[in-house]
């Protein structure tokens, strides 16, 4: 489904301060844009930001980016961060399938991957999956030890858990209802408030192998 344009995202985009936008400025120097001497964490697919933003509020001793190729989408992400005081985290908008090329091998400590296309509709769109082999090759290549991952899509986490364990990831922290797990830290991202109703929400987490 195509994001409807809004009128004042151009210019969100153009002069909010936390959204990154030429990426010769910033490739490789995420650390030093956000602050150095902290962890850097990395959420792919963003959304609206309401994830990322509490994220960083409760943990002001990290620094966070946060990605997402909707443009419409992350200038709002990105207003609702000024607005609402979200702490060091920035935004860039960028595809996935690009390979994140603007980030440093072993810059990145933590991976969140929040409620992404199944792509399940037909088999040949497995590999367009953000957990199959082809992107866990790229964060093994850029040496991103740990995921965290959230699906309501049981075959997408079934599928998640062959082709991490296949790479010799050490899965942790599995919930086949993370709702009813009571999990005391969950910060739910908009899509999970709205269709948690409808089903369980699956969670994990994933070490990268030494």
């Amino acid at each position: 489904m195509r994001t409807r344009k809004k009128k004042w995202a151009a210019g969100e985009l153009e002069n909010n301060p936390r959204i990154l936008r030429n990426e010769s400025e910033y490739a490789g120097r995420l650390t030093e844009i956000v602050g150095e001497g902290k962890p850097l964490h990395l959420e792919i697919g963003c959304g609206k930001g309401r994830f990322i933003i509490e994220t960083s509020r409760r943990n002001p001793d990290i620094n966070y980016v946060a990605v997402e190729r909707d443009e419409t989408i992350l200038a709002t992400a990105a207003r609702r961060a000024e607005e609402n005081g979200a702490g060091a985290v920035v935004f860039i908008a960028a595809d996935i399938n690009d390979g994140l090329q603007f980030i440093n091998s072993g810059e990145v400590s933590r991976l969140y991957i929040n409620f992404c296309d199944p792509w399940s509709r037909k088999k040949k769109w497995a590999k367009r999956r953000l957990t199959h082999d082809t992107f866990l090759q790229i964060y093994e290549k850029l040496q991103i030890p740990e995921i965290f991952f959230k699906t309501d899509n049981r075959i997408l986490f079934e599928a998640s858990l062959e082709s991490l364990s296949r790479r010799g990831w050490l899965l942790e922290n599995i919930s086949l209802d993370l709702h009813a797990s009571n999990m005391p830290d969950n910060i739910m991202t908009e899509y999970e408030e709205k269709f948690s109703a409808h089903g369980p929400i699956y969670r994990l987490e994933a070490r990268m192998p030494r």
